[in-house]
């Protein structure tokens, strides 16, 4: 006890060093350092629980490179130097130029891409952008079938087991696509990726997405395949079910498997393309 109470003086002595050893052991005078002490840790604590540690926070965003995949027969991502080296003047100056089509990569589209009075890119509010996650895993339906769509008895069976979709929300589909990055023609479900006609990858049916819109009221929808159609869809009803109800989409997701069924939260900023109908997009996940 006595080794104890010495340890405790000589602690306090380093944290309060305007007061000598002799002086803490005087009960009075200790007792109110070790509030002091108790209250500093509280505030430290606080500080510290309201910054998100780095493995709280998950990037679902594909670099953009010459390997990102685009929709078949839009122009590729390109980037090069323009610039890069040390000037005459001694200091060092980089610049480099891009550009791409809007619909490759990790992307969003816009309700205009199928909508002709649905929102661009630049009009979506900033409150759609920041959302609850919710992870549908279709993983052991689309193992066996390619051109699975999401219907509504699987959304059923989802809320069976984890609660009613809330509003506001951004669903995504995991389809294990992601596994297939970058290669095109495995990503693509076809030997010939550049033919629209020959594409397999699953996605959603229009009647999944009108229940998700009218019943559940979410606000966009995600994917970690090329499209939220299925790869054989030639009129695209899902996309255009989304843009009439001005919703969004987010297509090509990485890493989508790492993220829990419900409880974690979705950043996705795009480029604030004027007009446009979709673009690049950073999303973000908080995984509590």
């Amino acid at each position: 006890m006595f080794l104890f109470h010495c340890c405790i003086v000589d602690g306090l002595a380093r944290l309060f060093p305007m007061y000598s050893i002799q002086t803490l052991h005087q009960p009075k005078l200790r007792y109110g350092c070790f509030i002091g002490l108790f209250m500093a840790l509280i505030v430290i604590e606080g500080c510290q629980s309201s910054v998100h540690s780095p493995e709280s926070l998950l990037d679902l965003t594909y670099p953009f490179d010459e390997q990102t995949i685009y929709w078949p027969n839009n122009a590729p991502f390109h980037w090069e130097k323009s610039s890069w080296g040390h000037t005459h003047q001694g200091y060092w100056y980089a610049s480099g130029v891009f550009s791409a089509s809007e619909h490759g990569g990790t992307h969003l589209d816009a309700p205009i891409h199928f909508a002709e009075s649905g929102w661009s890119v630049d009009e979506i509010p900033l409150s759609h952008l920041t959302a609850q996650a919710i992870v549908l895993d279709l993983r052991s339906q689309t193992g066996s079938n390619p051109d699975y769509t999401l219907l509504v008895e699987d959304i059923a069976k989802w809320e069976n087991q984890y609660g009613i979709i809330p509003s506001h929300a951004i669903v995504f589909l995991l389809t294990g696509w992601g596994q297939y990055w970058p290669d095109p023609s495995r990503y693509l479900g076809s030997p010939t990726p550049q033919d629209t006609t020959t594409l397999h990858f699953p996605g959603f049916s229009a009647e999944a997405i009108s229940f998700l819109i009218d019943q559940r009221a979410i606000v966009g929808i995600g994917i970690d395949t090329a499209s939220i159609d299925p790869g054989q869809s030639q009129t695209f009803p899902a996309h255009q079910v989304l843009g009439k109800a001005n919703r969004f989409a987010i297509e090509n997701v990485a890493h989508l498997e790492k993220l829990p069924p419900h409880g974690a939260s979705i950043t996705a900023l795009p480029m604030k393309i004027k007009g446009g109908t979709g673009g690049p997009v950073r999303v973000m996940a908080t995984v509590p």
